[in-house]
């Protein structure tokens, strides 16, 4: 579990480097290859899903994956304090279904 909740941070993470590396894009092709915050966020992402595939092998995936969900909180936190972005009651409500399914799920295998 440890594994696929650290892939899911990190993932989260590496969404904060494709956005950021995307603001930075210019016009041509030839600034995608050269920003460093996309390549970050791309081998942070390969990262994750070292630690998914890791973690995968050890547990129910009926389970795990669904944890990877928990990075879309993850995303939400980073996108209000890295990018000003706002946090609706809309937003809120959807991250408290997706906790509320992670439980259940959670439940579901005891």
């Amino acid at each position: 579990m440890a594994l696929v909740l650290g892939g899911s941070v990190i993932g989260s993470v590496g969404s904060v480097f494709l956005k950021a590396g995307a603001m930075a894009v210019r016009g041509h092709w030839t600034s995608i290859l050269k920003n460093w915050k996309l390549a970050l966020g791309v081998v942070t992402y390969l990262l994750s899903s070292v630690l998914f595939v890791k973690g995968m092998s050890h547990g129910e995936l009926s389970v795990l994956f669904p944890m990877v969900s928990l990075s879309y909180i993850c995303s939400l936190i980073w996108s209000r304090f890295l990018f000003q972005e706002s946090i609706t009651k809309s937003k809120l409500y959807g991250v408290g279904m997706i906790l509320v399914g992670i439980v259940c799920l959670g439940l579901g295998s005891a």
